[in-house]
């Protein structure tokens, strides 16, 4: 026989244990400019631990957005990359094709990620970047001598942001100048979800091939380049060849598409905020500073990159995450926490430096972090010392941006000057 007493403690135990909140489906449509994703927004405020519904997959996850959240989630090693490997077909996710090879980086955790990225990082040295930078230079140099020879107007993602990256990232790994026009256009079908899963894996695989035979040759013509760094790890047994052609492409894509896209993204932003573009000429010691802020304003992305699965049982405010449950963190919402970042949708180059998250946190930090800076450095100052009177063609509506694409831009940048 229960007695009251105990049947009331029966009830609480009963009811202790939170309902999982209902998953919210995101539909991910393509926003335009830097118009940051409204669920973002409301998750960030509302429910900072949610639960999501992506596009493709069966099964729903957890997607957390606050700073100090995302921060746990991407170091914690309760939380597992290398996991998800089993999970990818079933887990909720953006496309419906696989962008990064499971062999690479992504999909890693410490040591095999550890071992790889101590190889990679051979080429990431600043001894290297002080190396690569007059190089890189001249590269721009030369681009803009031709924006100039086009005259006004010009479209600067033809014409500069889309072979600058390009040229800059193939000379890091050891692409041949005559090779790399038929590169140009992986890294944006592979990127994208918007060519269909056949089409983006086509691409992957040329590309993956192409990669494959500049290693086998590298093996017998080393230069001073990545692919000479991996064919080297390829035969002392450091890293398989399926690991060295992933890292290679990965680094070939995203140093392609994502900074072509990020830098762009930059130009936009300084050239609809023109007081901010007005103190970077009376100020350009200011610029590696206004890099960092542009980069935590910027929603550089749509979505939300790779997941992790929990390991264990991981509390996060009054959430519990399940072991086996797969969790998103949003690097995008954390740039934007107002208890980080005061006035977060504000602009503002007088921020108090407080590191931002748009390279990612933890061992999978973007790699390419020192590259990519040097390049949106040498972006912003190398345009506002060559044209003093830039400014944009048409007007920020009539401004034409990237459908379906993973990492954000305009389709064309027309300025004049």
């Amino acid at each position: 026989m229960i007695t009251d007493s105990e049947e009331t403690i029966a009830m609480t135990d009963t009811t202790s244990e939170p309902e999982t909140p209902p998953a919210r489906f995101w539909a991910l449509e393509d926003l335009r400019g830097l118009e940051f994703d409204p669920l973002l927004t409301e998750l960030l405020r509302d429910e900072p631990v949610g639960r999501i519904r992506l596009p493709h997959g069966d099964e729903d996850a957890w997607l957390v957005t606050r700073y100090e959240d995302v921060r746990l989630v991407t170091s914690d090693p309760r939380f597992s990359r290398s996991a998800l490997v089993r999970r990818r077909q079933t887990a909720t996710r953006m496309t419906a094709h696989t962008v990064a090879s499971h062999a690479g980086l992504n999909y890693t955790d410490p040591p095999d990620h550890t071992r790889m990225k101590r190889i990679v990082a051979k080429v990431f040295t600043s001894q290297s970047m002080k190396r690569l930078r007059p190089v890189a230079q001249a590269t721009a140099d030369r681009l803009l001598d031709e924006v100039e020879k086009h005259g006004p107007p010009a479209d600067l993602m033809e014409l500069f942001h889309g072979p600058f990256p390009l040229a800059v990232v193939s000379d890091l790994i050891g692409i041949p100048e005559h090779d790399r026009a038929q590169l140009a256009a992986w890294p944006d079908l592979v990127l994208s979800a918007g060519p269909g899963p056949q089409r983006s894996q086509a691409a992957k695989a040329e590309l993956t091939a192409y990669i494959l035979q500049l290693l086998q040759q590298r093996r017998s013509e080393p230069r001073e380049d990545l692919a000479t760094v991996l064919a080297e790890a390829m035969d002392s047994g450091e890293m398989n060849q399926e690991e060295a052609v992933s890292v290679t492409t990965a680094i070939q894509v995203s140093g392609a598409h994502a900074v072509r896209n990020n830098s762009a993204n930059m130009m936009y932003a300084l050239l609809t905020h023109p007081h901010h573009l007005a103190r970077l000429r009376k100020e350009p010691e200011l610029i590696p500073r206004a890099v960092d802020e542009l980069l935590r304003y910027i929603p550089h992305r749509n979505g939300v990159g790779l997941p992790r699965v929990a390991q264990e049982d991981v509390t996060l405010g009054d959430v519990t995450i399940r072991a086996g449950e797969v969790v998103y963190a949003s690097y995008l919402s954390a740039n934007r926490d107002p208890q980080v970042f005061p006035q977060p949708d504000t602009l503002d180059f007088d921020r108090p430096p407080t590191a931002h998250l748009a390279f990612g946190h933890g061992v999978h930090h973007c790699i390419g972090a020192s590259l990519a800076r040097l390049e949106l450095e040498m972006t912003v100052t190398s345009l506002l010392a060559r044209f003093r009177d830039l400014q944009l063609a048409v007007l920020p509506e009539q401004m034409r941006w990237q459908r379906k694409g993973l990492i954000r831009g305009p389709e064309t940048l027309p300025v004049t000057w």
